[in-house]
């Protein structure tokens, strides 16, 4: 029964791992894109849990504690969505083809991001809000007036500086006033605690154990998620548009396929997704700055194991290395081992792995070996994406 527990627990693990894993699996397996702001993003997906569940227990006081997580779902999704769909217009689009300027483009976003979550307050918000109202709806007039590629973009440079220095000027005005509330930070660099609604505490007894509903929900939503992704790519129209601009950008271009929609789709949704990971994971735990470092390594593991954009291999591979990792992890093959004499030279192996930093070390060195065998992981691209 306790080995039952242990790989109950170690798959409810590994469900927010995959759904992590699902949206890098979108955005690095089928746009080549590495993101290193994907544990960022998942981050923001917590917060805005934390931030969903502030504002119903302020409004509605503690009854609000029972619906926040209905709402706070596509509230995470939408927000994270949004800032990848920002990120992927201003910077990443540049930067397709070449994988290595996306990886440190996007792991100067994940530190901005960072410090972002730990600094940001009501005069820094009004700042930012003031620029991009300012530049964003200037570019749209600009468009509308402006016909000369090389005077609209001396134009765009202006409004830039403009808009930056207006903005700077308004934070640094109201960072000066004595209103507490302006300059007091949302969530600073402490951790800060989800509760669970009340239909999700407690659990199911079986025995003398007992299946938390908050991993069962966990569970849940992951189901939810992967057949959602599966049904999008494979059935939906933009879906398609999507798998036929991985396949072939060029030919899906000349048949009308608008390709810069559908990368920015694309990184959306991926992003997305990792804001879902990150309302399931405020329900197994604090939340902090740093929370997203803790599954961006596993989750590129998880997408390479697999086979880069493939969605049952990803499966798989979350599943098996979320669960193998809890099971070291716990000290569950060194307790399994131990009655057996014979194998206690085992069990202290598995005894000196048995804490989460060193079971992650275990299983990286057996995802080496794996690789060394089927470096295109379990299920290998094939066609036009394996030649590409």
């Amino acid at each position: 029964m306790l080995l039952l527990q242990s790989v109950f627990n170690g798959i409810s693990v590994s469900s927010v791992l995959l759904i992590a894993a699902l949206g890098l699996a979108i955005i690095f397996g089928l746009m080549g894109v590495i993101n290193l702001a994907h544990g960022e993003f998942i981050m923001l997906g917590a917060y805005a849990t934390f931030a969903v569940q502030s504002g119903f227990k302020a409004v509605l006081g503690e009854s609000g504690l029972s619906l926040y997580i209905i709402f706070a779902l596509p509230v995470a999704f939408i927000v994270t969505a949004l800032v990848g769909l920002a990120l992927e217009r201003s910077v990443i689009r540049f930067l397709y083809g070449r994988p290595l300027d996306t990886l440190l483009a996007t792991w100067g976003f994940s530190l901005i991001l960072r410090q972002f979550v730990r600094s940001v307050d009501w005069s820094l918000f009004i700042g930012i809000a003031v620029f991009c109202l300012l530049f964003f709806g200037g570019l749209a007039i600009l468009r509308r007036r402006l016909d000369g590629q090389q005077t609209r973009k001396g134009a765009n440079t202006i409004l830039l500086l403009l808009s930056l220095g207006i903005a700077i000027v308004t934070r640094v005005l109201l960072g000066q006033t004595d209103a507490t509330a302006l300059t007091k930070p949302w969530f600073s660099a402490r951790n800060v605690d989800v509760t669970a609604p009340n239909w999700l505490q407690g659990g199911v007894p079986i025995g003398s154990f007992q299946f938390p509903f908050a991993r069962l929900f966990i569970i849940a939503l992951t189901i939810v998620c992967v057949v959602a992704t599966y049904w999008f790519l494979q059935r939906s129209r933009w879906g398609l548009r999507i798998r036929a601009v991985t396949q072939n950008r060029s030919m899906s271009a000349c048949l009308g396929i608008p390709t810069r929609k559908v990368d920015a789709l694309t990184f959306a949704l991926g992003s997305g997704l990792a804001g879902i990971a990150g309302c399931a994971i405020t329900l197994l735990g604090s939340v902090g700055p740093n929370i997203g470092q803790n599954y961006i390594v596993d989750t590129f593991m998880v997408v390479v194991v697999g086979g880069v954009g493939n969605l049952v291999g990803t499966i798989v591979a979350a599943l098996a290395i979320g669960t193998l990792t809890y099971l070291i992890g716990s000290g569950m093959f060194a307790l399994l081992l131990t009655p057996v004499e014979a194998l206690n030279p085992l069990a202290d192996f598995f005894t000196f792995f048995a804490t989460t930093s060193m079971a992650k070390v275990m299983v990286f060195a057996l995802i080496i070996a794996f690789l060394q065998f089927r470096p295109s992981g379990i299920f290998p691209p094939k066609g036009r994406t394996a030649e590409s």
